[in-house]
């Protein structure tokens, strides 16, 4: 599929020149930080050397008094706390995270994650039915309920009071709790916006701590995990969360808590350095997979166990769970694409919405990322659960899903979300209305550019400014994610210096030797699934490439690399 190419604006000149002599770098690296929001000398400090003392003050959320005045009633008169949190990553990281700081200082928890199938997304009424009949007076939510009005009422009815911390966008109507946590609010004056669910959780016990002189390292054991929640729920890495990232990656690497380390091990990570990317990759999707095929309080067990033999029996149960999902969006993306190029109305559509009973729930949303891969257009994926229509969506860039979705809500019994992912349920009778519908209000908004992908690049650069010392400087920019990705460089007038060849079980990927105006500029690189541009590539003529700087380790040799995105030929 042909990509577009955007290179970011080149930013203020005097700016760029002031930072490069302050920092003494190379204009190219002031130019990347410029990019990123850092024009001084001291915000590149911070962002360099991201300092824990630099978090906000909790108390600036709103509610957060509220919360930890109701937190600290229910633990001095011994009420029953429910942790509650959804089965997704972000949530299940929250609930391990409450789970584990509460219990070293008061016993009476409980922690409740929904049934995928059963229940489905957010607070359930099955949920408060639990906690009402196991005396439950208290449920914290954490990665759900800024939008659980009915339900709140519901547990006000049976004298159970809920503290809501959640990150997605709210409703018109905020429930009626005793606290609700979200920087989303639009009363809410909180300086930074992105957390993740388990990011709100963790300032929740922040702020625990500080009014009760706790020390913070205490709920700093637990950074870890909202670092795999930050990498997993792919949130902005910028502000508060690239400090959280930052160091709960250097926990990742350097003490990891037992059920992190049995993942590593499984997933054969356990002697590597990793970055987001890995959390991303390794991390989350086995996390993931309990929620998907059996139940996230499987992954509840993995994250707050410190026995290490329960610890890998759970594990490789979890990845076995991963194992059986890869299966799975496999051959219901297969299905899903032969049901789209067997119909020219889907194929011109300007947005997929498709639906089979027999779809399973756990891979819907894999399965709609995987066909955007295809089919670059807004995507809704739905199976049959509990009578209902259930699915997932997700957009491409710069297309708000959200309002797309809020504007055929009339058709809809649900949904929640953000501007690039939602959740939604129907009814079956209302399936082929909204699919027209949804199509209707797509066409009217979407561009004619947001329907071809886009990569976005830094810079254009000659292959000769790669050094291991920009190398090394633009390494210090992790951790990399939304906001703040892996700078990606264009170079022009590129050609083949001789030695380019697909490699690859079917040769599917290109292994690139390339240069500029001569052999000085001379680099190899990968370019993954682009095995078939080889002949092109090889007709000796200029061409442009988009890439990112690397390293490559053979015979324990390292050498730098370039990790090629894309080609375009004259």
């Amino acid at each position: 599929m042909e990509k577009n190419w955007i290179i970011k604006e080149l930013g203020d000149r005097q700016i760029i020149q002031d930072l490069k002599s302050s920092l003494n770098v190379e204009e190219i690296v002031a130019q990347l930080l410029i990019q990123r929001g850092i024009t001084t000398f001291d915000e590149a400090r911070a962002f360099f050397r991201p300092q824990l003392e630099d978090l906000h003050d909790p108390f600036l959320m709103k509610d957060m008094d509220k919360a930890v005045t109701r937190l600290e009633a229910a633990i001095k008169y011994n009420e029953k706390i429910m942790i509650y949190g959804d089965y997704d990553v972000d949530g299940t990281t929250a609930v391990a995270l409450l789970y584990s700081f509460l219990l070293k200082r008061y016993s009476r928890l409980v922690y409740y994650i929904p049934d995928r199938y059963k229940e489905g997304y957010g607070v359930s009424f099955n949920g408060i039915d639990y906690a009402s009949e196991n005396e439950v007076t208290l449920i914290i939510a954490l990665d759900c309920g800024i939008k659980a009005v009915e339900k709140v009422n519901y547990a006000r009815e049976k004298k159970i009071d809920f503290i809501i911390c959640d990150h997605h966008t709210p409703g018109e109507i905020i429930p009626s709790a005793a606290a609700v946590l979200n920087p989303k609010r639009k009363d809410c004056k909180y300086p930074y916006k992105e957390l993740s669910g388990c990011g709100v959780g963790f300032k929740f016990m922040q702020a625990y701590c500080l009014k009760n002189e706790i020390s913070l390292s205490e709920v700093f054991t637990y950074l870890d995990l909202v670092a795999v929640s930050i990498g997993s729920d792919i949130v902005p890495i910028t502000g508060e969360n690239r400090i959280l990232a930052f160091h709960g990656l250097n926990k990742i690497n350097n003490e990891p808590l037992t059920g992190i380390r049995a993942i590593l091990d499984i997933s054969g990570c356990s002697d590597l350095t990793l970055e987001i990317n890995d959390v991303v990759f390794k991390i989350g999707p086995r996390i993931n997979a309990a929620g998907r095929i059996e139940s996230g309080r499987r992954a509840v067990e993995l994250l707050i166990t410190d026995d290490e033999v329960l610890a890998m029996e759970i594990a490789h149960e979890i990845n076995n769970f991963n194992e059986e999902r890869k299966e799975l969006d496999h051959s219901i993306t297969e299905e899903a694409l032969k049901t789209i190029e067997s119909s020219e109305s889907l194929i011109q559509s300007k947005s997929t919405v498709l639906f089979n009973p027999e779809w399973h729930k756990g891979v819907i949303g894999i399965v709609a990322s995987r066909l955007i891969e295809h089919y670059h257009r807004p995507t809704i994926i739905l199976t049959e659960s509990n009578g209902l229509l259930t699915g997932s969506a997700r957009s491409v860039h710069d297309f708000d899903l959200y309002a797309a979705i809020d504007a055929c809500s009339e058709l809809l019994e649900g949904f929640g979300g953000h501007m690039y992912a939602a959740g939604l349920t129907l009814k079956k009778e209302n399936f082929e209305a909204f699919r027209k519908k949804f199509e209707e209000v797509v066409s009217a908004k979407i561009s004619a550019d947001q329907l071809v992908p886009q990569i976005i690049a830094d810079a254009e650069i000659s292959l000769g400014n790669i050094s291991r010392r920009l190398y090394r400087i633009i390494n210090q920019f992790q951790p990399f994610g939304p906001e703040n990705m892996r700078p990606v460089f264009i170079s022009e007038n590129v050609r083949d210096a001789g030695d380019t060849k697909a490699v690859g079980k079917n040769s599917e990927h290109l292994r690139l030797d390339v240069m500029e105006n001569g052999p000085q500029s001379r680099i190899q690189g990968i370019a993954f699934n682009k095995g078939y541009e080889l002949s092109k590539v090889k007709t000796g003529g200029n061409f442009k490439i988009c890439y990112c700087i690397d390293e490559n380790v053979f015979n324990n040799k390292v050498s730098l690399q370039i990790r090629v995105k894309d080609l375009k030929f004259n």
